[in-house]
């Protein structure tokens, strides 16, 4: 069986099944990793969500992160604890501690 070409794949499309809209940059958990609205979804809709790229997003890890480490999404935020969180890329930049944000580059 031959592959055939679909779409690059920066994006994909989401069918937001949930009852509240989706807001362009809400960050959305795809099962094993996340993905950042790229459009305004509403209920019942399909829009866009990047799934590579580099996004700053809210840091609730406390500490420091160094440049390339492994960061995961707990719902809130970016933390550096793997454990119950969903995978979101490594850290593009390092990122002191007590900051607000951090960038991210998203798996992929």
């Amino acid at each position: 069986m031959k592959a055939n070409f679909v779409y690059k794949g920066d994006a994909l499309d989401y069918y937001n099944t949930g009852t509240d809209a989706i807001a362009a940059g809400d960050i959305i958990a795809l099962a094993t990793r996340i993905g950042v609205a790229g459009t305004d979804i509403a209920p019942g809709e399909k829009g866009s969500v990047n799934v590579t790229g580099v996004f700053a997003l809210p840091k609730t890890a406390t500490g420091a992160v160094a440049q390339g480490t492994a960061v995961y999404w707990d719902g809130s935020g970016i933390t550096t604890t793997a454990s119950g969180n969903t995978a979101a890329g490594y850290a593009a930049e390092a990122s002191a501690a007590g900051a607000g944000t951090i960038e991210v580059k998203l798996l992929g």
